[in-house]
């Protein structure tokens, strides 16, 4: 009995050596830092194409049928340079064929070509009536380029910048920084060369609003690659600021 009783005590003792309270505990789950997304951080939001900033994807603004516009083009990177004849020829066809309909919503009025990039004055019937125009003159400018380049790929580095022009002054601004942008590059520098009093990578030849009487050499007699304006600003309104010199270059921007 005395055996029987240590065992009996033992047994009790090992029981009750377990505390009530972790039996009847439940068991806590780990807690983990939760991740959140959105906000303002370091390193947020979309990567500029092959690590150079571009255009930004904000909304454009809004675009009447009686203001035009200014718009910029860049080449890709590592193409051939487009200040070269053939290149411009493809350019001036191009150009030609986007206002060939007299009902056509989008027009190419002026342009300057230099190295890596296209200058342009434009109207258009109403933003979208722009975007669907500059979209097939990108669209049909690429493709002869890869032609005459006998490269197939992408040409444009990325999206258009435009600007809405509301005034006579800016307007008159605007054809200064078109037509003379290729001398002021020459001026500085800028692997461009002008050797007359406009450059003929542009639409200066065919523009009539120069004080000066122009003549261009080695151009050839044939109708003007682009459109004639049909805002009043582009037509008339500019010229109540006076008319354009060959003289005169663009500022800065």
């Amino acid at each position: 009995m005395v055996g029987h009783g240590n065992i009996c005590r033992i047994k009790m003792a090992k029981t009750s050596s377990i505390p009530t309270a972790k039996r009847q505990r439940a068991p806590r789950q780990a807690e983990l830092p939760l991740r959140r997304h959105g906000g303002r951080r370091a390193g947020a939001g979309r990567k500029p194409k092959h690590g150079v900033a571009g255009v930004g994807h904000g909304p454009r603004g809004v675009l009447a049928a009686r203001f035009p516009a200014l718009v910029t083009m860049k080449l890709l990177r590592g193409l051939p340079r487009l200040r070269e004849a053939a290149a411009r020829r493809v350019l001036l066809a191009a150009f030609a064929a986007a206002g060939e309909r007299p009902d056509a919503r989008f027009r190419v009025v002026h342009f300057a070509i230099l190295n890596d990039h296209l200058h342009l004055l434009v109207e258009a019937a109403d933003r979208g009536g722009l975007a669907r125009g500059l979209q097939g003159l990108a669209i049909r400018i690429a493709r002869t380029l890869n032609k005459l380049w006998t490269r197939k790929g992408r040409v444009w580095a990325d999206r258009y910048h435009d600007r809405v022009l509301k005034t006579p002054r800016e307007v008159r601004n605007a054809l200064v920084y078109v037509l003379q942008n290729g001398r002021k590059h020459a001026a500085e520098g800028r692997e461009i060369r002008v050797e007359q009093p406009i450059d003929v990578y542009s639409s200066a030849p065919w523009f009539d609003g120069f004080r000066e009487e122009v003549r261009v050499r080695g151009l050839p007699d044939a109708p003007a690659p682009v459109a004639r304006p049909r805002t009043w600003l582009l037509s008339r309104g500019w010229r109540r600021h006076g008319l354009l010199s060959v003289d005169e270059r663009p500022g800065n921007g």
